[in-house]
Formats: C-alpha cells, sequence, structure tokens
C-alpha cells in the first residue's frame, strides 16, 4: 500500500532558474561584443567600408542589446517574485517542486477541471472512519423528511463497538436538522445513528441506501456497513471519495453543517457547545466548502477537504495520518504547494 512512488507535477522554481540561463549569457556576451569591435576599430584592423556602416545598424545593434537586457531583466523579476511568494508561503524549494505528504494515501484535484494534481496510493482501499457521515447526511436528505421533525436518541444508538461517549444522552431530543449539523459538524456519532434509525424501513434500509448511493456515483471500491464510520467494515479509497466529496458539495446544507465552526443546543434544559472537529475551518488562511474529519485505530486520522486554493475549487483527501496534527500538516502543505503552481503558471502566462 505505502510501495507506490508519489506523483508531483511542475517542478516550476528550477524550470524558471534554467529558463532564466540562456537570456541572462546572452546579456553578459553581448558587452563582450561590443567590446570586442571598438578594439578592433581602434587598432585600424576594420576595413574602412565597414567603419562606415550606416548609423541605423548600430541602432539596431544597440535596441537588440537593449532587448536582450529586456528579456533577462524580466525572466530575473518572474524568479525573484515566485521566490518571494514561495518564501511568503512558508514552502521550501523541496516542498515547490516535489509534494511530499505523511498520510498513507492522499489525492489532490482541481474540482473545475477534474484535473488530477497529486495522488498518493490513491486505489488502497481502507476504512474511512466518520468520513462515512458524508453519505448519512446524503442519504438523510435525499429522504426529503422533515427536518423539524423531534428526533429521539436512544440505547440503540450508544456506541458498544468502541465504546465512544457522546454528551447527546439516551433520551435526549433534537430536530433531525440538528442531528445533521451535529454529526457533520462534530461527527456526533449517537446523531448519526438516529438519523439512519429514523430513516422509513429503519437502520438496515439506510445502509443499503447509502450503497446504492455509492454505486450511483461510480465509487466502485467503497462499501458501507453503518451510518457512523465506527466500523473498520466501512471502507473506500482516495480515489472513490474525491467523488463522495464532489457529490456531497452540491448539497447546500452539506456545505453549511460541515463548514460551521461551532453550534449551541440545548440538552437536559443546559447550553451545550459544540464546536468542528476541524480546526483549518476557523484559519483566515482557509476558504473552505466542505470538510469531515475521522478516525478510528483502523483508519488513522482521515480528513476531506474542498476549498478554494489558488483561486480554483480544489478537493483534498488525506487518509491513514498518523500523530495529532499530521493530516493539518499534510493539508498546509497542499495548500502551499497549489498555491505556489498557480502563482508560477500566471507569472509565466504573462
Amino acid at each position: 500500500m505505502r510501495g507506490k512512488k508519489d506523483r508531483a507535477w511542475m517542478p516550476w522554481l528550477m524550470a524558471l532558474a534554467i529558463a532564466a540561463l540562456p537570456v541572462a549569457q546572452d546579456v553578459q556576451a553581448a558587452p563582450e561584443k561590443k567590446a570586442a569591435a571598438s578594439k578592433q576599430v581602434a587598432n585600424g584592423k576594420t576595413a574602412s567600408r565597414k567603419v562606415a556602416k550606416p548609423a541605423n545598424m548600430a541602432a539596431k545593434k544597440a535596441g537588440t542589446s537593449r532587448s536582450a537586457r529586456s528579456k533577462a531583466a524580466s525572466a530575473t523579476r518572474v524568479a525573484a517574485v515566485a521566490a518571494r511568494h514561495a518564501a511568503h508561503a512558508g514552502a521550501s524549494l523541496e516542498e515547490a517542486q516535489n509534494l511530499v505528504l505523511q498520510s498513507a494515501s492522499a489525492l489532490v484535484l482541481d474540482q473545475s477541471s477534474g484535473q488530477l494534481m497529486f495522488e498518493k496510493n490513491a486505489d488502497a482501499v481502507v476504512p474511512i472512519a466518520s468520513l462515512t457521515k458524508l453519505m448519512t447526511a446524503m442519504v438523510t436528505l435525499d429522504a426529503h423528511l422533515p427536518l423539524k421533525e423531534m428526533l429521539t436518541i436512544s440505547e440503540d444508538d450508544v456506541d458498544t463497538l468502541k465504546g465512544t461517549r457522546s454528551r447527546l444522552k439516551v433520551g435526549t431530543r433534537l430536530s433531525r436538522e440538528d442531528m445533521l449539523l451535529l454529526a457533520l459538524m462534530s461527527s456526533e456519532n449517537r446523531a448519526a445513528s438516529a438519523l439512519a434509525r429514523h430513516y422509513p424501513g429503519g437502520r438496515e434500509a439506510f445502509i443499503q441506501a447509502m450503497n446504492r448511493k455509492a454505486r450511483k456515483l461510480g465509487m466502485s471500491e467503497t462499501q458501507f456497513a453503518d451510518p457512523t464510520g465506527l466500523t473498520s467494515a466501512n471502507v473506500s479509497s482516495a480515489r472513490d471519495l474525491v467523488r463522495l466529496v464532489d457529490a456531497a458539495h452540491r448539497y447546500p446544507l452539506i456545505r453549511e453543517f460541515s463548514t460551521r465552526t461551532e453550534y449551541e443546543v440545548e440538552i437536559d434544559g443546559r447550553p451545550q457547545l459544540f464546536r468542528n472537529t476541524n480546526a483549518l475551518v476557523r484559519s483566515p488562511q482557509w476558504e473552505i466548502g466542505l470538510s469531515k474529519t475521522g478516525f478510528i485505530n483502523e483508519a488513522g486520522k482521515c480528513l476531506v477537504m474542498q476549498a478554494w486554493i489558488g483561486g480554483k475549487p480544489t478537493i483534498i483527501v488525506l487518509l491513514d495520518s498518523w500523530g495529532k496534527m499530521t493530516r493539518i500538516g499534510d493539508a498546509n502543505r497542499i495548500k502551499r504547494w497549489v498555491e505556489s503552481v498557480a502563482v508560477a503558471s500566471r507569472l509565466l502566462e504573462g
């Protein structure tokens, strides 16, 4: 799974440096040629008819020299601006040339064009933890059930597989809309379970609908066994999850709820504040249109996002990241890399 070679593209800073080299050499050669010609004239070695060249030829030579100097200066400016941008963004030369990520599987896609920008073990089928809840949200919304209907957390929603905790105690009543929001924003497992349990036909019908939706989206390597992601039987690949993120991004409520920073609900007569599990939604450096995190031991830390980077809508999938901040670090490395590629492209086109 980890043996495939990472692939990236556009080692732009090196290309700029190489492109600027011939022009700089021409500029250095021009004064030397001019000095040699002057020496020949001073020594009387140039024929008289050549000394009497028309003034417009001399002007043409001067214009050519100025043009060479101008080209060199332009290339130098492009390289300097690109270097300043990379430095400002915190990107190293190595990052600009080769994107190196710590996540075991990853994929970066230009959402507008469908162009694959980067992939790493993108076809590895692995557990996806709470990324599952994006499918849970789509199936819930596809059923067009009343969002204001009150749902109740029951013993059936308690996690007996992993023993995870929840502030949604048995007996808690919230609207379907609030359950959906907490499932997406705070990855509340009991909320996701309650959504499935209150689906027409119950939990089993809900899971069947999840798998039908996956097939419809062309997610051939994906399988769902529960609506929360607590089971490692929920599996997918980074390539399939790009399809999931793209589809989920078309739902306005999923975009809104998955990127909300915090939300307060009343439980047992007391206000309870829930926060987004993705710290990047609170960062002014990011413009995130959709977000979902996930974690179980079998899956490692996972993160999927749709975000505007370098002026383009971009889908990011990161799977099996270990360490508290690895997935966040990888997301920031991707952002710097995409921005560096974008600014280099604009400069070269200009």
